[in-house]
């Protein structure tokens, strides 16, 4: 990676993407890791309402890699590093795919807002998956309005994230985590 690359091969290359055999193996798929790879597309192909959940997601899993094989080695995490790793194992959980199981833009884009705003940090990393199944099923029939919206929009403006935080808390009261 600390290679020198000339400026004439970076200019014909849409980027790297370094895919890791302990994430895949972990279940963690696409094996990207976040940290190693690069893409001059990335931004430009989203849409804004995926920019705007998304934004600091690839650093806040790049650092939570980098936490969490620091905290192998000590026992002492202070409250902020123990809060940040619990936060990227509740980040890697939620972006898993099952295989042939594609997710629209819309419901993506709602699962990371619930993840990266902290709806999520109050359950275990083994009910994500339940959650985001209940949450789609949720969204599916009670709040297509929110569905909707996103997929026209393609942006997230203030009223819109003032349904998606209401309907979120309308979500919390009837989440069956068993």
């Amino acid at each position: 990676m600390s290679a020198y690359i000339p400026t004439n091969v970076i200019s014909i290359t849409d980027g790297q993407i370094y895919l890791e055999s302990d994430l895949f193996y972990s279940g963690v798929r696409p094996a990207i890791n976040v940290g190693l790879s690069v893409s001059r597309v990335g931004g430009a192909a989203q849409i804004k309402a995926m920019k705007s959940v998304a934004g600091s997601l690839r650093l806040d899993l790049a650092q939570y890699r980098e936490l969490e094989a620091f905290a192998q080695f000590g026992s002492d995490l202070d409250k902020a590093t123990q809060r940040q790793l619990a936060r990227g194992a509740r980040l890697v959980e939620i972006l898993k795919q099952g295989q042939y199981s594609p997710l629209p833009v819309e419901k993506q884009v709602l699962i990371i807002y619930a993840a990266t705003n902290g709806w999520v940090d109050k359950y275990e990393v083994s009910q994500l998956q339940r959650y985001e199944e209940q949450l789609y099923s949720f969204f599916d029939t009670k709040r297509t309005d929110v569905l909707e919206d996103l997929r026209t929009k393609k942006a997230l403006d203030d009223d819109l994230k003032k349904k998606i935080d209401e309907a979120l808390a309308e979500f919390d009261k009837v989440f069956v985590a068993e």
